[in-house]
């Protein structure tokens, strides 16, 4: 909890912090990797960097934190600090870390905003950085302990066991650790990190979501290939179609994520645009194993069924529940399709049991649509659930 000294403090300087929080990250960023240049080459998503989203997310979760501080001070943004710190732990984030980052972004404050950053405004905000720091190092820490490694140390080598062409930009990867020891234990909804050494040296890191286990010394990730003008959009996707064949070595994180069921019964439905089908395949791979009673509704928007990547398996799985539907939206649909199914994903026809919980995964505004409906139909905003894949940008945009 913020003192009562600082909490006056940070309430009466948040509106000027918060017009400036865009300037202070990007200067932020700008001395970290001047002073650090292998964090931009060997941690951090050059992509996201380049675009900026990033910068966007960060300043998002600095605001929203501080403001949650401030205006409901008996409270914390657990959800918020919990998807960050499994992000950072697949990552291998550790303490030490924490100490960089407050060097340099202390140092943007102070040169952005200037003499409004008085010695009392300092203390201030040092305290907002270093509840959140260490709220996030705690996390992190039970996290490595509950998968049994030391603090950072969550990458294996792994060794690819074969490739399917599910669409034309995406393919599953399926591995095996090359030790031959087991292979972790995930939940279902969980991802991995994989990193790559890209041709100019780079080792990059990107979170890929496991769509289920083919057996018990083997995993599955799919990979679709991001297209954009120049680079270093989408190196890593590109580095992974262009060059990744059985017989490789990979290096992979230990599973992390915090959208997973939650294992009560509840009635659910489970969401998903274009890729995001992902963690949605594991869940249904999961439930149809368990035999979930209630019912499970499983909505999917994309381009066009030849873009649904895992199309099959995605109607399989739901098919296999005993009480399930599965409805796809196409922008392009096949001859046939239901006219009431062409577009984007509208839920106002579907019926949802009382106590649905729902899971999304897909790009932001097609999570903010379907959140949206699903509060107009009653679901109760704690029981909507879901996973960006790429930087968080939805407190950014609130």
């Amino acid at each position: 909890m913020l003192s009562e000294t600082s909490t006056a403090t940070v309430r009466a300087t948040l509106p000027a912090v918060g017009a400036a929080i865009g300037d202070i990250t990007d200067l932020f960023y700008r001395n970290l990797f001047e002073a650090h240049p292998e964090l931009l080459r060997d941690l951090f998503n050059r992509s996201n960097q380049a675009s900026g989203a990033q910068r966007q997310a960060l300043a998002g979760s600095i605001a929203a934190f501080a403001t949650q501080l401030v205006e409901n001070p008996g409270t914390r943004p657990d959800v918020m600090l919990g998807r960050i710190a499994n992000k950072h732990a697949s990552l291998g984030i550790t303490a030490p870390q924490y100490t960089i980052v407050h060097t340099h972004l202390f140092g943007a404050i102070a040169e952005v905003l200037g003499d409004a950053v008085t010695p009392e405004v300092a203390a201030a905000w040092d305290e907002v950085y270093w509840l959140m720091a260490n709220a996030l190092i705690a996390l992190e820490e039970r996290l490595y302990a509950q998968r049994g490694v030391t603090a950072g140390d969550v990458w294996r080598e792994w060794t690819v066991a074969s490739r399917i062409e599910e669409t034309s930009d995406v393919a599953t990867f399926r591995i095996t650790p090359a030790d031959g020891a087991s292979a972790p234990a995930f939940r279902p909804g969980q991802y991995v990190s994989v990193q790559v050494e890209l041709p100019d040296g780079a080792r990059q890191i990107r979170q890929y979501s496991l769509t289920g286990a083919p057996g018990p010394e083997c995993r599955s990730f799919s990979v679709k290939r991001v297209r954009g003008a120049g680079t270093p959009e989408g190196e890593v996707s590109a580095h992974l179609h262009a060059r990744l064949r059985p017989g490789d070595r990979l290096r992979v994180s230990a599973p992390y994520g915090d959208l997973v069921l939650d294992g009560s019964g509840a009635p659910l439905l489970l969401a998903s645009a274009g890729i995001g089908c992902t963690p949605i395949l594991s869940m249904l791979e999961h439930l149809s194993k368990e035999g979930h009673p209630s019912p499970v509704t499983v909505v999917h928007g994309d381009r066009s069924p030849a873009d649904h990547a895992l199309r099959t398996d995605h109607a399989a799985l739901t098919g296999k529940l005993p009480d399930a539907s599965a409805h796809f939206w196409y922008e392009d649909p096949e001859p046939g399709h239901p006219a009431e199914r062409t577009g984007t994903v509208d839920l106002s026809g579907l019926p949802l049991a009382p106590g649905t919980q729902a899971y999304l995964c897909g790009p932001l505004p097609f999570m903010r649509a379907v959140r949206s409906q699903l509060l107009e139909k009653g679901v109760a905003a704690a029981d909507i659930h879901y996973e960006v894949f790429g930087p968080d940008l939805w407190l950014a945009q609130d």
